[in-house]
């Protein structure tokens, strides 16, 4: 009867990890494409009846949503999505481009020729995904299909992977999100990450850090616009 209890128990307890994984993922996107607006309020009833689900898995992805820094909670306020003010988007991608440049540094150095060859391959996909949208959107998913993910985890340096890839990853995608979404961007986004993959082949340290420079603080320029527009 113990031993049937037990099993039981993990059974159940796997399940929720499951839900909540499921339902982190699904809010997690909400929050990056805008769809959860920034500064909201995070209701449980009302997201426990949207994902079917107890409060229990919900509170679980909740959790992992502010070890992101993609939820924050407030002491007698409840939870709210964080709001990416003109200050914090400054302040991301300063060190955004203080890390990447660095990343892009030392993946010149440290990328095989076949992970090279992978990265020129993975921009030829997206190339398609930004004809298929009639250039108007390069929207690249998290983890290894992300060219800027390629480049920090080409870096080998653990405290890049860390910031980077770590709870600033979610961050960045927000921001990210934002300058994807000017008309011009994407095939401009595109060549350039076409210069920094061919830098780091020719393994031209410098040249590969300065461009990767020049293509975050560009992103910034962008997303600066948007915020000052919104704002008058």
């Amino acid at each position: 009867m113990n031993e049937v209890s037990q099993k039981e128990l993990e059974g159940t307890l796997t399940q929720t990890k499951t839900l909540a994984g499921k339902v982190y993922e699904s809010i997690k996107a909400e929050i990056i494409r805008g769809e959860l607006s920034q500064g909201s309020k995070i209701v449980e009833s009302e997201l426990a009846f949207k994902y079917g689900i107890s409060r229990g898995p919900l509170r679980e992805a909740i959790h992992r949503l502010e070890q992101m820094k993609l939820i924050l909670r407030v002491p007698h306020a409840g939870s709210r999505v964080v709001t990416l003010d003109i200050k914090t988007m400054h302040d991301i991608y300063t060190a955004r481009e203080a890390l990447e440049g660095m990343a892009a540094r030392l993946a010149a150095r440290h990328m095989s020729d076949e992970a090279i060859v992978s990265l020129q391959n993975l921009l030829d996909t997206h190339e398609q995904v930004i004809s298929e949208s009639d250039g108007k959107t390069y929207l690249q998913e998290e983890g290894n299909i992300d060219f800027h993910h390629r480049i920090a985890s080409a870096s080998q340096n653990q405290w890049i992977l860390e910031n980077l890839n770590g709870e600033l990853y979610q961050l960045i995608r927000m921001c990210r999100y934002q300058s994807g979404q000017q008309p011009t961007r994407p095939a401009k986004a595109l060549a350039q990450h076409r210069q920094i993959a061919f830098a780091i082949e020719q393994r031209d340290e410098e040249l590969a850090e300065l461009l990767m420079r020049r293509h975050i603080s560009g992103a910034w320029k962008i997303v600066k616009t948007i915020l000052e527009l919104q704002n008058d």
